[in-house]
């Protein structure tokens, strides 16, 4: 079997745009992957179709091959971008792989551990804030106060979920403000140190949504690249009587990040925006993390798996980085199949109504657990019809 051509699709996601390589065999196999294109502010389409030309020719059911292949092209610029797009490429080849076989992707890494895995809503509330256009056409209830948290965190019990993150939302100006996570060109960009004043706003913010949801709730909270060490250490201390499920955060600096958790009784997760197990490595040696997040989409499925195994060896959960749509639903549950040290999976549950049509067979949610796919690839198929009557809107 060869790789004839690889080309990337896209349609409208409501605040986002869905993603999709769509790779073609000279046996008429198809295999599909989702990707994240602009997240860094740069288009991902053009560098997967650029290392998709390198891939021509070569055997998809070798992925590991064709992965590596690609990889060794960029000795001299490794990491991000290229690394993001291979991710993509060799995912792709992963459900060529495993549809070519008749299993399900897990059964390419000895699974399943599993057939149902528990998620959690992520950036519960703090989207409806970030986003409020969006969700305003959607005709949801607009975030303006902490009372809107309390109603969400009702809200997240009812629709069965057992834990939730948001992010911090701030409501001392005219509109609620969504934090800077530290990685766009905002005030607080430069100095990434948090007042004691919002210190506080986020332990009542916690406290709505404790109040809404229940004791029983697990609750997280992602404050990503936004703090320095001294920071990071203040907040996590301040939260410990909320007794997190966890306080996501990334630092660049693995003794950094460990003089946090072992400053704190607060459980810490971290590491999703590193890329291979190399870069992982440092982290889980210095114990860095309670919990390491890996993304498949931008390592892809089988390094993910990889890093999965080195973190284990350090008696380390992981959990998979996933903001994103249906494909990458079921491509992270294939992740959380084929792992042993598994913590729990993210979910957006309040994407665009209309982005769960654009694969065949969505994945299915019940009562807080992802039931895992048992059917060749992925599960499903990318839907091109409705991808097509949902055109990406362009800035």
């Amino acid at each position: 079997m060869r790789i004839t051509r690889i080309e990337t699709l896209a349609a409208d996601a409501g605040y986002r745009t869905a993603s999709y390589v769509k790779l073609h065999t000279d046996e008429g196999l198809v295999g599909w992957s989702e990707f994240y294109d602009g997240f860094a502010g740069v288009a991902l389409a053009p560098i997967i179709e650029g290392f998709g030309r390198t891939a021509l020719g070569m055997d998809p059911t070798a992925w590991a091959r064709v992965g590596e292949s690609l990889h060794a092209t960029t000795r001299l610029a490794s990491g991000g971008l290229s690394h993001q797009a291979i991710a993509a490429i060799e995912n792709a080849c992963l459900d060529v792989c495993a549809k070519a076989r008749g299993v399900p992707v897990y059964a390419l890494f000895g699974g399943p551990f599993r057939d149902r895995v528990p998620v959690y809503w992520t950036h519960c509330g703090s989207y409806r804030v970030r986003h409020a256009a969006f969700y305003d056409s959607l005709g949801l209830p607009p975030v303006r106060s902490l009372d809107d948290f309390t109603r969400l965190g009702r809200e997240a019990a009812e629709a069965g979920f057992k834990v939730l993150k948001t992010n911090p939302v701030f409501f001392d100006g005219a509109r609620p403000q969504f934090f800077n996570g530290g990685f766009r060109i905002e005030p607080g960009f430069l100095d990434r140190s948090i007042s004691d004043a919002r210190i506080e706003a986020v332990v009542q913010q916690m406290l709505a949504l404790r109040l809404g949801a229940g004791p029983g709730m697990g609750l997280m909270l992602d404050v990503s690249f936004s703090q320095r060490t001294e920071g990071y250490l203040r907040l996590a201390r301040r939260l410990e009587v909320m007794e997190l499920y966890w306080l996501e955060l990334d630092i660049r600096d693995p003794q950094a990040l460990a003089l946090i958790r072992q400053g704190t009784r607060t459980p810490i997760a971290s590491l999703e925006s590193l890329h291979g197990p190399h870069e992982y490595r440092p982290y889980l040696e210095a114990r860095g993390v309670d919990t390491a997040i890996v993304d498949p989409l931008w390592n892809g499925v089988a390094q993910s798996v990889r890093i999965a195994s080195l973190a284990d060896v350090f008696e380390t959960h992981v959990a998979p980085h996933n903001p994103v749509g249906e494909l990458g639903n079921l491509m992270s549950a294939h992740f959380c199949a084929a792992v042993p040290n598994l913590r729990i999976l993210e979910l957006r549950h309040d994407e665009a109504p209309w982005s769960r049509g654009f694969v065949t067979r969505p994945a299915e949610v019940v009562d807080g657990e992802l039931l895992i796919p048992d059917t060749p690839g992925w599960g499903a198929e990318v839907d091109e019809e409705a991808l097509r009557a949902h055109p990406p809107r362009r800035p």
